[in-house]
């Protein structure tokens, strides 16, 4: 039976836990992608006019949605299980009536949560700012609430194994920036010569922004079919992940 009073109370923890700080962990995110509108749109679209017949600075925001969602997803997750390792508050919990996959469960929302909501308001500023499009908005949010799952997952896997906040920057620092920005946010691949497109194709980011992509602007460079199946498989991965060390205690149970 699941305990559905604990498990609420601390899906509100976690989420209340990033509202509290809105303007650390919400307000930042749209500074920068309107930032990034006008220093990278705006500007280079004198030089850049349009690709696949949509305009620069509107075909970068499924982009730069992706990227706040990413970010957003993991670093909640991530900082809050470490937090609770070092402050020693995480064998507190897990005394409590509460399953492992419940609170694994939990964690995992808390980040969701947070990266969906950073999504869908970088999506409404690009409505506001340059009249953006959203040509299927259930795909869209369907595509934004799965990599806000899946990178929550990361996250927590991230937060399990990490023994200092530098394990959690690295992560970032040298694995999801760099493959954020080589997923196609700036540019298509289409435009790259044909070895390096070859391996863009290797990066499971830029099936993700792909998705939202087509389900924002209706183009594309490969068949959406393929970013959905990316993004519920890394998903289910990572879910299975998290909740597998989370249940065996791996760096939690002293």
């Amino acid at each position: 039976m699941i305990n559905w009073i604990g498990f609420r109370t601390l899906v509100l923890r976690e989420v209340t836990r990033f509202f509290s700080v809105y303007r650390q962990t919400v307000i930042p995110g749209l500074i920068s992608s309107g930032l990034y509108i006008i220093i990278f749109g705006l500007t280079l679209q004198r030089r850049i006019t349009a690709i696949d017949g949509v305009p620069y600075t509107v075909y970068i925001l499924p982009g730069l949605i992706m990227m706040n969602v990413i970010t957003n997803a993991y670093n909640n997750t991530a900082s809050s299980m470490l937090q609770m390792k070092l402050l020693q508050q995480i064998q507190d919990m897990l005394i409590t009536p509460l399953s492992n996959v419940e609170l694994a469960l939990a964690f995992i929302i808390g980040g969701a949560v947070r990266g969906f909501v950073n999504g869908i308001l970088v999506l409404f500023l690009g409505i506001f700012l340059v009249g953006m499009p959203v040509e299927n908005p259930f795909s869209a949010i369907f595509i934004i609430f799965m990599v806000s799952w899946a990178f929550s997952s990361i996250g927590l896997v991230i937060g399990i194994m990490a023994e200092t906040w530098d394990n959690i920057a690295t992560m970032v620092n040298f694995f999801i920036t760099p493959l954020i920005f080589l997923g196609g946010v700036f540019y298509s691949i289409d435009m790259l010569p044909g070895f390096w497109r070859t391996i863009s194709l290797a990066n499971p980011i830029y099936y993700l922004i792909n998705g939202l992509r087509q389900s924002v602007l209706g183009v594309g460079d490969t068949p959406f079919s393929t970013s959905l199946i990316a993004s519920v498989f890394m998903t289910l991965l990572f879910s299975s992940i998290g909740i597998f060390l989370f249940h065996r205690g791996y760096r939690i149970k002293s």
